[in-house]
């Protein structure tokens, strides 16, 4: 379900951002460059990716230290969109829910 979710909510957000992207107003630059933007000034590295849509790649960044984040959509251009940022991010690790019948 939160799967399901989070994928609603990304679907959701790449339309936003389609949107956004064809009035000018996303700040979307080279992916090397939007990458070294969010190290240099961020120290945020990539902590995990998915495939968005039929033809973009969702990447999260994240750094430790200060606790902030940023999701980025590339484009089959080569261009990195910046989708979302913000702050307390914490790496979580949780079991599976369990499923079926208790024995």
């Amino acid at each position: 379900m939160t799967q399901t979710m989070f994928a609603l909510s990304l679907g959701i957000g790449l339309m936003a951002l389609a949107a956004d992207i064809a009035r000018g107003e996303t700040q979307c630059d080279a992916r090397d460059r939007v990458v070294a933007f969010l190290a240099d000034r961020y120290g945020e590295t990539r902590r995990a990716l998915g495939i968005a849509g039929d033809a973009a790649v969702m990447e999260l960044f994240a750094a430790d230290d200060t606790g902030t984040w940023t999701i980025t959509v590339t484009l089959p251009d080569g261009q990195m969109c910046l989708v979302a940022s913000g702050s307390a991010f914490e790496t979580l690790t949780e079991d599976s829910p369990v499923t079926g019948t208790p024995a």
